[in-house]
């Protein structure tokens, strides 16, 4: 006997990169899609629970949508971060040089 996923239980990968859960994303939609097609094709008052599954990949969807949002949102944080700390690094870099070129001249 199958049992029909419940929406509030259903979860969700938590170590994917953005490329992969834009490809689970892709598996889901098919998979409903899927199932909403077999929902409508049966007849009424069928025991088949075609709509009950389609509704858990739904919830699961929604889940896996929200963590992509927040996967590409701090990808572009973190990009960010990046470029404002690079001038820091590289002002450190050009002192260092500039400092190695005042002691040449003071040798010289």
């Amino acid at each position: 006997m199958a049992t029909v996923p419940n929406p509030d239980h259903v979860r969700v990968p938590t170590h994917l990169s953005a490329a992969d859960l834009q490809h689970a994303l892709d598996e889901l939609d098919v998979k409903i899609q899927t199932l909403h097609r077999r929902a409508h094709a049966t007849v009424a008052g069928s025991t088949a629970t075609y709509q009950q599954h389609a509704e858990a990949l739904e919830a699961k969807r929604a889940r896996l949508l929200a963590k992509l949002h927040q996967a590409t949102t701090t990808s572009a944080d973190t990009k960010a971060t990046a470029s404002a700390t690079e001038p820091g690094v590289w002002d450190e870099i050009r002192r260092g040089v500039d400092n190695l070129r005042q002691d040449l001249r003071d040798l010289l």
